[in-house]
C-alpha cells in the first residue's frame, strides 16, 4: 500500500468554549467547557490516515516532559506510529472557541527547529514513503529542500493563508497540492487557480459547512457538500478533509470522488471532542 511521511505539529492543548470570543478589553468571562488533549495539524492528519487504514509515520517534535509524554503516549496508544525527535519544548496552545466554530489559538510554546543531526533517517523515511506533507512549523520549513531532493509528491496545507504573509511562501513555492480554508482570502477560486498555474496539480480550499472548492490540473472547478452530522467540535476538519482527500487519490480516485471521501472524513472527525475519534478512549 502507498504510504505517507508526514512532517510538522504534535501538541498538547487546552480547550475553552466560550459564548462569544473575547473583546479585546479587560472583563471577565466563564467558560462553558473546557479540557485538554493532543492537538496539532500533522498529529491530525496522521489520526485520519491511520483511521483510513493508510500507511503513515508523523515526524514530530516534543521534549521529554509532561505534555510531550502525554503526546506521545496518546498517539501511540491511538496506534500511529511516529518518529519524535527531542525538541526543546513541547509544543502547547490555548484554544478559545464557541460553539459556532469560531477559534482563537494562543500559542503557548512551540520548538525551533533540530540541527539536522537526524536528516540521513528523515530523508530515507520521505524516500520510503508515495507522497509527503509538510506542515507550517519551524522544523517543516528547514526540511523542505530535502523533501524536494527526494522527488516525491509534497502535499501543503497553508490554513488561513491571506495571500500574503511570507512564511507560507517557500511552502507554496515545493508544493503539488495545495490545501486552505476560505476564512482569510477574498476570492478563494482566484486563489486556487492562482497555485495550479504556479505548478499545483491540485488546489482545495474548504469552506466550512459549504463544503469545499477545488481547481484540478486540467483548471476545472469541483465542489463538494459538508457531510451534515451533530458538530461537537470543529478541531481538526481540516486536517482531516486533506487527509481523506490524499488517501483516495492514492487510491486511484478522481478529484470529485477524493474531496467526496475528504468530507466523509471531516464529518467523522467533527463528532468528537479530539482531534479523532481514535483519541476519545
Amino acid at each position: 500500500m502507498s504510504s505517507v511521511f508526514i512532517a510538522g505539529p504534535a501538541s498538547w492543548n487546552t480547550l475553552v468554549v466560550l459564548d462569544r470570543l473575547p473583546e479585546p478589553v479587560p472583563h471577565m468571562q466563564f467558560a462553558e467547557d473546557s479540557w485538554e488533549t493532543v492537538g496539532g495539524t500533522s498529529a491530525g492528519k496522521a489520526l485520519s490516515l491511520t483511521a483510513l487504514g493508510r500507511s503513515v509515520l508523523l515526524y514530530a517534535m516534543s521534549a521529554e516532559d509532561a505534555p510531550g509524554m502525554r503526546v506521545r503516549s496518546a498517539l501511540a496508544d491511538a496506534g500511529v506510529p511516529t518518529l519524535w525527535a527531542d525538541g526543546e519544548a513541547t509544543e502547547r496552545h490555548l484554544n478559545l472557541m464557541t460553539r459556532g466554530g469560531e477559534r482563537v489559538s494562543l500559542y503557548l510554546a512551540s520548538p525551533p527547529p533540530t540541527d539536522g543531526a537526524d536528516d540521513a533517517t528523515i530523508e530515507a523515511a520521505m524516500r520510503a514513503a508515495d507522497a509527503l506533507v509538510l506542515d507550517l512549523a519551524a522544523e517543516p520549513l528547514r526540511l523542505l529542500p530535502l523533501a524536494q531532493r527526494t522527488g516525491r509528491p509534497v502535499w501543503i496545507d497553508v490554513h488561513d493563508y491571506d495571500g500574503e504573509e511570507e512564511f507560507h511562501r517557500p511552502f507554496l513555492a515545493v508544493a503539488d497540492a495545495v490545501f486552505c480554508n476560505a476564512d482569510r482570502l477574498d476570492d478563494p477560486v482566484a486563489f486556487l487557480r492562482s497555485r495550479v498555474a504556479a505548478g499545483a496539480s491540485l488546489a482545495v480550499c474548504t469552506l466550512g459547512a459549504d463544503g469545499a472548492v477545488a481547481i484540478d490540473s486540467d483548471g476545472d472547478e469541483h465542489r463538494v457538500s459538508a457531510v451534515p452530522v451533530d458538530v461537537v467540535d470543529t478541531n481538526g476538519a481540516g486536517d482531516a478533509f486533506l487527509a481523506g482527500v490524499l488517501d483516495a487519490r492514492l487510491s486511484g480516485a478522481t478529484v470529485p470522488q477524493a474531496l467526496s471521501a475528504g468530507a466523509r472524513s471531516a464529518s467523522v472527525v467533527l463528532t468528537s471532542r479530539h482531534l479523532h475519534p481514535l483519541l476519545d478512549a
